[in-house]
């Protein structure tokens, strides 16, 4: 759109069904790629991607003129399938439903490539369910725990 001028930067944050563990080391490099293929076919901009076993997170630039609800959809469909085609896992792979999605300034960007490409040191000390409950606190979202993602503990 001409004269449409926009910054905006979006930490996603999603989970495996159930909260498994179910991307293993030997192919979430695959799955990353994938995942950062459609997000650039959508005309976005990945920063960062990473995550653990059984989360990930990436930070992209996106155009005021994309709706990121349908975005995420779409990552999460495709890559599921990506992930199920290929066989990487024996059983049926899944994302839970929801995610999160955090906003941050161009000053911060830094930062946030950091923590998310430390995430694996990041998760000797700190839970997913207390990490992710820490955004939202420190996002000043309200949320009630029984629409939060299904915790195993």
């Amino acid at each position: 759109m001409p004269g449409t001028f926009s910054q905006i930067y979006i930490q996603t944050v999603f989970a495996v069904k159930y909260r498994e563990c179910l991307i293993r080391s030997t192919w979430e490099e695959e799955l990353y790629k994938y995942i950062t293929g459609i997000i650039q076919n959508k005309g976005q901009k990945m920063l960062q991607i990473n995550g653990m076993a059984d989360h990930i997170h990436f930070l992209m630039g996106m155009k005021p003129s994309c709706c990121l609800s349908d975005l995420v959809r779409e990552v999460k469909k495709s890559s599921t399938d990506f992930v199920n085609e290929n066989n990487f896992i024996r059983s049926k792979f899944q994302w839970q439903e929801g995610f999160g999605a955090f906003s941050y300034s161009h000053s911060s960007l830094d930062s946030v490539i950091g923590y998310i490409q430390l995430q694996k040191e990041h998760h000797q000390n700190i839970t997913f369910k207390e990490e992710y409950i820490s955004l939202l606190n420190s996002f000043n979202i309200e949320f009630k725990d029984e629409y939060l993602f299904q915790w195993i503990d």
